[in-house]
């Protein structure tokens, strides 16, 4: 937390006119995202015009780059709950609640939940595409999306749909075990199991757990007393 003062302190917000936005997983599950990508391995799964604001560093005028952590910042949804700044991931969060909602409801999974597995998976981004082929609001695979009856993943009624029955499907799966049904969310069912139902010593997978989870239970924000 004392660092994330420190950082504040030399961050100031600039306008961008262009806001597309890169994501990047390192070789730990470590999840980056940018709108100024350094090298070939971040891959756009934003694109708007959109004037956001984006966080800038004023002493090297670079563009600040947070990995996603359980500390108060998630890349996950381009938002940082401490500062407000935001890729669109607030417009689109309350453009989409409404069906949320609706899909949570139907489907009798927590909507908080969906909430943090759609702001980890696409940042509720509707046209969001993955190197691997994942589309829409929750990441649905073409295999997923025939299996739970989605015809058209860019939808985002049928995408949020069938995404939250898959949800719905793998919590009763691996009930009570939340941590194993988010693993097989990002995973597969078939990995867990593979691993004598347990997280897949995928470093991609145990961040996953760790940032849903960090967004459906966020730890209490400390507060710090200055005396001179």
């Amino acid at each position: 937390m004392i660092r994330l003062l420190i950082v504040l302190l030399v961050l100031s917000v600039s306008v961008a006119a262009k806001a597309d936005i890169y994501k990047y997983t390192d070789n730990r599950g470590n999840i980056y995202y940018t709108d100024n990508p350094r090298n070939s391995l971040y891959q756009r799964i934003i694109k708007s015009r959109l004037h956001v604001p984006v966080m800038k560093n004023t002493l090297f005028d670079t563009p600040v780059i947070y990995p996603l952590k359980v500390n108060g910042f998630n890349g996950g949804g381009i938002t940082s709950t401490s500062t407000g700044i935001n890729g669109g991931g607030v417009v689109n969060k309350k453009r989409f609640s409404s069906l949320i909602e609706q899909a949570a409801y139907k489907h009798q999974v927590d909507a908080k939940l969906v909430h943090a597995v759609i702001q980890t998976e696409s940042a509720y981004n509707s046209t969001a595409q993955s190197p691997k082929g994942a589309v829409g609001l929750m990441q649905l695979m073409p295999d997923t999306a025939k299996r739970f009856g989605v015809l058209d993943r860019s939808d985002p009624d049928q995408n949020l749909d069938g995404g939250v029955r898959y949800l719905k499907h793998l919590i009763n799966l691996f009930n009570p075990s939340l941590e194993l049904a988010l693993a097989a969310y990002n995973a597969g069912e078939n990995a867990v199991m593979r691993y004598n139902n347990s997280i897949p010593p995928y470093p991609e997978t145990q961040n996953y757990v760790k940032q849903v989870l960090a967004l459906y239970r966020p730890e209490p924000v400390q507060k710090f007393v200055f005396r001179h």
